[in-house]
This record gives C-alpha cells, sequence and structure tokens, in this order.
C-alpha cells in the first residue's frame, strides 16, 4: 500500500502547483489549454496505437466518450472558477466535494471500504475545509486578493453574492471531479493509464478551445509565461497519471482522499507566495486536514 499512497501524495503535490501557476496567469483558458495542449499531442499516437491494437466493445467506448463530455465540463468550469477568489479559499471546496463523494461511491457502488478511523479521518478532512473555505464566516467580503489577473468577483466587491459565487463554482468543478475520477475508474478496466490520459487530455482541451477563440490572448500568454506554461505542462498530466497508475493498485475509496495533501500545498503556496490573507486560520486547518489524511492513508 505504500507505493500508492506516495503515488498519491505527488500527484496532490503537482497538482497544486499548476494550480498555482493558473491563479497566477494572466488568462486563465489560454494558459490551461496551453499547459493541456502539449501533452495531448504528445501522447495522442499512445492511444490510437492502443486502439488499433486492442479496439474495446461500443460500451467501453461510450464510457470514454462520458469521460471526454465530463473533462470538457470540467475544465471550462474551472478556468471560470479561477478567475475568482483566492486559490486557498476556492481550492478546498474544489478538493473537498471529491473528497466527500469519491469514498461513497467506491463503498457503495464498487463494493469497497472504509474502516472507523477512514471516516474519522474524512471527518476531519471536511472539518478543515469548511473552515479554511470561509464558508459561514461572514456574508460581506473584498473581492478576492490574490488574483494577479485583478479580475474582481462576478458580483462585485463587498457582496453576499460576490462572496459565495465563487465557493458555488468551485462546488460544481468538485463535483465535476467526482463523476470523471468514478467514470475513470471503470475506464481503467478496459485500457492503460497512460491511454486514457490522452482521453481526458482530449476532452480537456475541447471544453476550453470556444474561450480561447474568443478571447484572442494565446499568444500574449505565451510570451508572458511561456516558461510555468511548459513546466505545468509536465505538472498537470503528470499528476493525473500519477493518480491513475495508484488507482490500479489500490482501492478507490482508500487512495483518493489522500490526493487532497494538495490542499495543503495549495494553501501553503496561497498564503506564502500569492500573499493571501487569512494565512494563520488557513494554515491551522491544513494541519486539521493533514491529521485526516494520516488517519486515512495509515488506517483507513
Amino acid at each position: 500500500m505504500l507505493l500508492p499512497i506516495l503515488l498519491v501524495l505527488a500527484s496532490g503535490m503537482c497538482h497544486a502547483v499548476w494550480s498555482m501557476f493558473t491563479k497566477r496567469s494572466l488568462n486563465k483558458s489560454s494558459f490551461l489549454w496551453s499547459i493541456m495542449m502539449v501533452s495531448t499531442v504528445l501522447l495522442l499516437p499512445v492511444l490510437l496505437i492502443e486502439l488499433w491494437t486492442q479496439p474495446l466493445a461500443a460500451g467501453a467506448y461510450a464510457l470514454l466518450l462520458l469521460s471526454v463530455a465530463l473533462q470538457a465540463l470540467y475544465s471550462w468550469l474551472l478556468s471560470i472558477t479561477y478567475e475568482m477568489g483566492d486559490l486557498s479559499q476556492i481550492y478546498p471546496v474544489m478538493r473537498g466535494t471529491s473528497t466527500l463523494l469519491i469514498p461513497l461511491i467506491g463503498v457503495i457502488f464498487l463494493k469497497e471500504s472504509l474502516s472507523v478511523y477512514g471516516w474519522i479521518g474524512i471527518c476531519c478532512m471536511l472539518g478543515g475545509f469548511a473552515v479554511l473555505s470561509g464558508i459561514g464566516a461572514r456574508r460581506s467580503l473584498p473581492a478576492s486578493s490574490g488574483s494577479v489577473s485583478g479580475t474582481p468577483a462576478s458580483s462585485g466587491p463587498g457582496t453576499t453574492l460576490g462572496y459565495y459565487t465563487p465557493i458555488l463554482m468551485a462546488l460544481c468543478v468538485g463535483l465535476c471531479t467526482t463523476c470523471y475520477v468514478f467514470v475513470d475508474k471503470l475506464n481503467l478496466q478496459h485500457m492503460s493509464p497512460l491511454a486514457l490520459l490522452e482521453v481526458t487530455n482530449i476532452g480537456f482541451v475541447a471544453g476550453l478551445t470556444p474561450a480561447v477563440l474568443r478571447s484572442r490572448k494565446l499568444l500574449e500568454e505565451w510570451r508572458r509565461n511561456k516558461f510555468t506554461i511548459l513546466l505545468g505542462s509536465v505538472l498537470n498530466p503528470g499528476s493525473y497519471l500519477l493518480f491513475l497508475f495508484a488507482l490500479q493498485q489500490a482501492p478507490l475509496a482508500h487512495i483518493s482522499p489522500l490526493r487532497e495533501i494538495g490542499t495543503i500545498f495549495a494553501t501553503l503556496l496561497g498564503v506564502l507566495l500569492l500573499k493571501e490573507r487569512q494565512g494563520l486560520r488557513r494554515m491551522i486547518c491544513s494541519v486539521v486536514i493533514f491529521c485526516g489524511i494520516l488517519l486515512i492513508g495509515i488506517w483507513g
């Protein structure tokens, strides 16, 4: 069980770093599209060769199309959500939603199990996520101070809706993540992690392409952030590839919550590098989350 745990922890770290790069980018759609397009082009022969040499049944192709559709929706929601709120505000909600739902799906539908300690760990993580996100802390906050691009919340500063809109969007991202991870768990029965990664890449890029064409900011994004784009092009697909390899070796309900250690990394990156506020409270919450992760990883 040690190897899949290490793979998932590395996956969480990679996810947090490319998320920080996205938050600092000029145009979120163009940045996300760019970091995914590199690996999409490189992995396309892998997918084509595998489908040619190992044809799938009709039902398996239907699951792949569902994965593509979910990834397209996920990427579109993700680009919008990163325009709103602090990284340390929206990231816990995006990741925490799947932390709750994926183990439940694994237990109910995949006949997996969690120990009492595992459930206690999940409760610790969810409690930390709730406080860290700031839900219910107060009903009126200024627009995000952590947005490098200066894009305000959609409803303007100082409004209740302006505060909760990024959180609601992050919740939608989390729901979408829950769905595509569950579908990809089933897809792994029919194809390799590398080929499946290319399928998800295609869906991700397709979902962002209309927004990229409308923005006309692609060249400007490359001029300003070409080095972080190239690094993100490794970290983004690499994060999910590590998770898929771990998923092959361990039950979904046991390892999926461990990936949320990225919440701790993202909180630290947001507070220390992006200079987001409420740093002490968010770091304390990260310790609570880490305790939950340990419970799930060691005794879950």
